[in-house]
């Protein structure tokens, strides 16, 4: 009997330390937008990353203000007319992926990732391409796909909507420090 709890402890600790779960505060969320007078790009350095191996989980969430952009009156049109980033802080991601990844071999591992991204507000289904790379303990996770933000109810004022491409270019791109 003195063996049944020593063997739960043993199955519970097992479980906690076989978990693929990794973490990063780090993750780049970048944006472009072409223009007929000037191309518009923002990076945010500082988005979390969480990707769950076992389960093929992944989620982001990143504070909206805290993109940079090159010119500082771009930056707050960005916050105040667009994303509305006092009532609307918060950008995520919550979903899964499909595909095949060994975090034990070197390689790149093209996936599909599939969630709901909240913008704005607004939440939506979403399913775009990704790769997973692995090497030497440092799994990358990137992704390139297109936003319009009229999916999010944001709003493009009438003078400058035409002269603006319809979608946003969005870059991922996720370390994770896989081997301690």
């Amino acid at each position: 009997m003195k063996k049944f709890p020593a063997l739960i402890l043993f199955v519970l600790i097992t479980n906690i330390l076989s978990a693929q779960l990794y973490m990063t505060k780090k993750a780049t969320v970048s944006f472009h937008s072409h223009t007929w007078l000037e191309d518009v790009d923002a990076v945010n350095n500082g988005a979390s990353a969480v990707i769950d191996i076992a389960k093929k989980d992944i989620a982001f969430s990143m504070q909206v203000k805290e993109f940079s952009f090159k010119k500082k009156l771009m930056q707050e049109h960005f916050n105040e007319n667009y994303i509305e980033s006092d009532k609307y802080p918060k950008s995520t991601f919550n979903g899964s992926y499909t595909g095949d990844v060994d975090i034990t071999k070197n390689g790149s591992y093209p996936i599909t990732v599939k969630g709901k991204i909240t913008l704005h507000g607004v939440t939506k289904d979403i399913e775009v391409p990704a790769t997973l790379t692995v090497n030497s303990g440092v799994l990358t996770g990137t992704s390139t796909f297109k936003l319009n933000p009229k999916d999010f109810n944001i709003s493009i004022p009438m003078i400058v909507r035409d002269k603006i491409e319809k979608e946003n270019t969005v870059n991922i791109k996720a370390d994770w420090t896989i081997n301690n």
